[in-house]
């Protein structure tokens, strides 16, 4: 934890962002110097289904945070993703960049960076990407499950983005809140971020990096087997190239990533001498 950082979580059943009713009490009492909105429907194959909740959660929920915020005069960052482009460029994609998603769970996270830049102006939108950690269910802690679990493991080898470890993630949004702070009524640089590890990598490079870094550690592994991403049928189709350039956040905010590589063997570590502590 940072020195002098007082650092408070508010979620349901306190606040529901289905249902923000009782949002402007919650600010009111707590009157924080900046809000961080990581709050979302991340479930990208349901919200094809569901899109309207979709909706209520990452476009009107993030909305009403925005301007309970600003009633409070705090700035936000806004969680966004790169789910917000289609994933045709052949680069990685630059803050400029033209949204276009290309499913439900894209297209209520782009609505919800607009309605949020519209009501508080002192905002960063933090687009961020294939988050993993050493807890709870992501790619990374699958891949270990699986581990255990199986000789073979076929994983997706035509789908890039850029993987983000939580932790680096946090330590970024942490900094970022800082210099919002620090800037009381100066504009530090409001607007659109990435903000994301370096480097890009195919499902399959992450995969085989997680497998690496656990049999570096001396567990067995099993064989890696690379397919298409049309070996597994989703109701969402997902961007085949979605990287994410961030140098916007080195250049103005003098805040960097480190590559995902060396990140996932730190998380691979911590999640394997969790799983031995329980």
């Amino acid at each position: 934890m940072r020195p002098g950082l007082d650092l408070i979580h508010i979620g349901r059943p306190e606040l529901d962002l289905e249902s923000p009713s009782n949002l402007s009490g919650i600010m009111a009492a707590h009157a924080p110097d900046v809000v961080i909105n990581a709050a979302a429907h991340t479930d990208v194959d349901r919200a094809e289904g569901d899109p309207e909740r979709a909706r209520a959660i990452n476009a009107l929920g993030a909305e009403q945070i925005a301007m309970g915020a600003a009633a409070t005069d705090a700035p936000i960052i806004q969680i966004s993703t790169d789910y917000v482009f289609d994933g045709q460029l052949d680069r990685p994609y630059v803050e400029d960049d033209a949204p276009t998603p290309i499913n439900v769970y894209g297209h209520t996270k782009l609505e919800g960076e607009r309605r949020v830049a519209a009501a508080n102006h002192r905002h960063i939108i933090a687009r961020t990407a294939r988050v993993y950690s050493p807890w709870g269910k992501n790619f990374v802690t699958t891949m270990l499950r699986l581990a255990r679990e199986r000789d073979q493991v076929s994983v997706v080898n035509d789908q890039w983005g850029s993987p983000t470890s939580a932790l680096d993630l946090a330590d970024a949004l942490l900094s970022l809140a800082d210099v919002m702070h620090a800037a009381a009524d100066h504009d530090p640089g409001w607007g659109v971020y990435h903000v994301a590890g370096s480097g890009a990598a195919s499902w399959f490079d992450v995969a085989e990096a997680t497998f690496a870094a656990l049999q570096g550690l001396g567990h067995p592994v099993p064989s890696l087997k690379p397919v298409p991403a049309s070996a597994y049928p989703t109701n969402a189709a997902r961007p085949r190239r979605s990287a994410l350039t961030c140098r916007r956040l080195a250049d103005k905010m003098k805040i960097a990533l480190p590559d995902w590589r060396k990140s996932l063997v730190s998380v691979v570590r911590t999640a394997v001498i969790e799983d031995q502590r329980d």
